[in-house]
């Protein structure tokens, strides 16, 4: 008989995820739904596209838990009030896929030029989580917003820029498998 590592308990599956993003306004988001939608269309994607209240650029991924770690959100919450970065645009030019689990691709907004000021946000709000020990080993930051997920990929394309001027960040509660974001967090940045 096999036995886990946890003397014969299974690990607890994790309910709820913790990370840190940047939205867009909603009447931003609004458009990159009408995109997502139309660009679905054009291309032949089926995927549904994701609700407008959870449209973001995931800065920092802080972890997936079973149950909400209160200590892990005060000491991220205490991270984050270091961070001192200015306001900043944020503009979208692409749309492409990445690939992701077999029939759950990524159809992705990305940037060029218009991102400097998200990859800035990332490493000051890292640094400050890499003191408080709370850095995970991230992948290659590539900022980017899903739209939907797909079986099918699609080769890079440009679309008519969509930005924002980034004003705060979040810390994200997400409840997996529920569809539900509660924000924990919100950090101002000072006009620039």
């Amino acid at each position: 008989m096999h036995q886990s590592s946890l003397g014969g308990f299974a690990a607890p599956h994790p309910t709820d995820r913790l990370f840190f993003a940047v939205m867009p306004p909603p009447d931003i988001a609004d458009r990159m739904a009408s995109l997502a939608g139309q660009l679905s269309g054009d291309l032949g994607l089926h995927g549904r596209p994701r609700p407008t209240s959870h449209l973001h650029v995931t800065l920092h991924h802080l972890g997936d838990f079973a149950g909400l770690p209160q200590q892990r959100v005060d000491e991220a919450c205490a991270a984050a009030a270091g961070v001192a970065v200015p306001s900043f645009e944020a503009r979208f030019e692409r749309v492409d896929s990445f690939r992701g689990r077999p029939g759950k691709h990524p159809f992705v907004l990305l940037g060029a030029e218009g991102i400097v000021g998200l990859a800035g946000l990332y490493e000051s709000l890292g640094a400050r989580l890499a003191t408080a020990g709370l850095a995970r080993r991230e992948r290659a930051f590539v900022p980017h917003i899903t739209l939907l997920y797909d079986a099918r990929t699609v080769a890079p394309r440009p679309i008519e820029p969509l930005g924002w001027t980034v004003r705060e960040f979040l810390l994200i509660h997400s409840l997996l498998g529920r569809t539900e974001y509660r924000v924990l967090g919100r950090w101002p940045l000072p006009a620039g």
